[in-house]
């Protein structure tokens, strides 16, 4: 068993790339630095492949599946991510539109082409880490919020196309709230609530991959307020979010 994982360098990606090697899966992973891909490698049970490769950029997005497209991949994990905090008309364009490629284009890029090829085989793994922003409005950090929403509702619409067709592939979302990685220092942001560890969040979610689970959040907080934001009303949900990124300042 092979399992693919993005941004494997820190966080959430190194943490399952741990899990999956003490489960005995062989590894490729892909993030920008070497030398922490590297020292993990060094780490880790299994056999590892890794790729050093920027996936904001969506040229690299194809170059990856051409790389390992004739390996026996069983699992895809779409780990590699990141925010930009501020209001909408202070943040940096360039820094918001590498996000957008690397947060919606790379997962979406990535999920077609693994998708086609698992659906070929009926059988195969996509997990794609979105976070519990993708359930609620997010002023002071717009431009995140609003790609983890398209991840969820891509990744929620591709659970449907597959289970009408019988198949055996399976897709799911993991919506974190709060981790403790490096995501905060790059979003240069401080969550006031305690984040959960990274190898909690990445031992749940794959346990409940292996459950069928459609969409993973860790922990019972962010599993309370994504019940909270299905009754609140819209306006309401606007002005909360507002105060509570506004503390992250």
């Amino acid at each position: 068993m092979k399992v693919l994982i993005t941004g494997a360098s820190s966080g959430i990606g190194r943490d399952m790339a741990e899990i999956y090697s003490n489960k005995g899966y062989e590894l490729i992973l892909v993030a920008r630095s070497k030398d922490k891909l590297e020292l993990l490698a060094n780490k880790l049970k299994t056999k590892v492949k890794i790729i050093q490769m920027d996936l904001s950029i969506p040229e690299n997005c194809f170059r990856l599946y051409d790389l390992v497209k004739d390996e026996e991949i069983d699992i895809l994990i779409n780990n590699a991510g990141y925010g930009v905090f501020g209001k909408f008309l202070d943040t940096d364009l360039n820094e918001e539109l590498n996000m957008i490629d690397l947060n919606i284009k790379a997962v979406h890029i990535l999920t077609k082409l693994f998708l086609r090829a698992f659906k070929e085989k009926n059988k195969g793994s996509i997990l794609n880490v979105a976070s519990s922003a993708a359930f609620s409005p997010g002023p002071l950090f717009s431009s995140y919020y609003a790609s983890k929403a398209y991840v969820v509702r891509l990744t929620e619409a591709l659970y449907e196309e597959l289970r009408r067709e019988n198949s055996r592939v399976y897709i799911g979302a993991l919506c974190p709230g709060p981790v403790d990685t490096n995501f905060n220092d790059r979003a240069n942001v401080a969550f006031n609530l305690k984040g959960l560890k990274s190898y909690d969040v990445a031992d749940y979610a794959i346990r409940k991959m292996e459950e069928g689970k459609l969409i993973i959040i860790p922990g019972t907080l962010m599993k309370i307020s994504y019940c909270f934001t299905k009754i609140t009303p819209n306006k309401m949900m606007l002005k909360a979010a507002y105060k509570i990124q506004k503390k992250k300042c």
